[in-house]
């Protein structure tokens, strides 16, 4: 009796969701993408209803639920395609979309400030995602990677207070990374990765209490650790630290022991000096350390070489004393983003 009450609770919503009409706005929204798009979307397109009309299915990568009596869109997703041109923004009026993905495309301009009436979003997406090239889902993110987005992130993207996942890797954003992001209460996964931003990284970014992965590598950004991680109880949650490839000055700073459940560290190719603390040996769930090409001198605290989960600790480009050895076989880090989706 259960199964059957279930089936035709799904038959029911089926046809609730066959059946209703499509609010105006989202078909206005969506045609008007549809418009600036091009050919690429337009054979996969068809139609003037992106949820489905009468015989015609949903378009490719638009997703629809109902509220209320309408059908609404709540996923778009158009990646690898190739799109040239702005972001469109017409998406800015999708207003109950939850998941934006238009990466590994050629979207140039900026994002519209507009983008922060999207308060439903979760995931946005603008940039290349290797794993899903490599046949990985990624769920409940935006993604705009692997585009070549410009200017300055807009201060509204803190607006979006439902995101979980931001990913903007990839891109040729510029200027300094909003404190606005400090807004976001459900942020799990912040990915700026390979852009121009300069400037310091906005020690705000500690006040997130549910942000496991942060990576700002890549970028032209100044500052210490110290800076970064001043506020007392920051970073509650973070898992993965990525700030290399910078121009990070200073040392490493005992505080950051704080950081308990702290595993990977990855400060390789910046301008870091001084004696590594010994502190540091504290973390309790600490798996990688990268720590070469900079300028630091002393010895590594012995600690660490009994440490029971560092399994990688590279230290090579520095002047640290003889003696001084690596831990692990040293190899190309990847981004291996599907590992921070859940």
């Amino acid at each position: 009796m259960p199964r059957v009450l279930t089936l035709f609770f799904v038959f029911s919503l089926f046809l609730n969701l066959s059946f209703s009409k499509t609010l105006k706005r989202d078909v206005k929204a969506l045609n008007e993408i549809k418009a600036s798009l091009g050919w690429r979307v337009v054979y996969a397109w068809v139609g003037d209803d992106p949820c489905g009309d009468g015989n015609l299915p949903p378009w490719s990568g638009v997703t629809c639920s109902l509220v209320g009596d309408y059908r609404v869109v709540t996923e778009l997703e158009v990646y690898a395609v190739s799109i040239v041109g702005p972001f469109p923004i017409a998406v800015t009026n999708l207003l109950d979309l939850t998941r934006l993905d238009l990466h590994n495309n050629k979207l140039t301009g900026p994002i519209p400030p507009p983008i922060g009436r999207l308060k439903r979003l979760k995931i946005l997406f603008f940039s290349f995602d290797l794993m899903a090239f490599l046949g990985f889902l990624c769920f409940r993110f935006s993604n705009l990677r692997w585009n070549k987005l410009q200017d300055v992130l807009p201060p509204e993207i803190g607006e979006l207070k439902s995101l979980t996942h931001l990913y903007l890797s990839f891109n040729n954003l510029k200027g300094e990374i909003p404190k606005e992001l400090a807004n976001l209460p459900e942020l799990r996964c912040l990915h700026l990765h390979q852009n121009r931003f300069s400037g310091r990284i906005p020690a705000e970014l500690g006040t997130l209490e549910k942000l496991q992965h942060l990576d700002v590598g890549n970028n032209h950004l100044v500052g210490t650790i110290k800076q970064l991680i001043r506020i007392d109880g920051c970073f509650p949650s973070l898992r993965n630290l990525y700030l290399n490839n910078n121009y990070l000055t200073g040392g490493i700073p005992a505080q950051l022991a704080s950081l308990t459940n702290l595993e990977i560290l990855y400060v390789s190719y910046n301008k870091l000096s001084g004696v590594l603390p010994s502190e540091v040996a504290n973390l309790p769930r600490l798996t990688s350390l990268y720590l070469d090409h900079n300028q630091f001198a002393g010895r590594i605290p012995e600690a660490l070489y009994k440490h029971p989960f560092l399994k990688e600790m590279y230290v090579e480009g520095n002047s640290f004393r003889e003696g001084v050895n690596p831990i692990g076989v040293h190899k190309v880090l990847e981004l291996a983003d599907s590992e921070f989706l859940f």
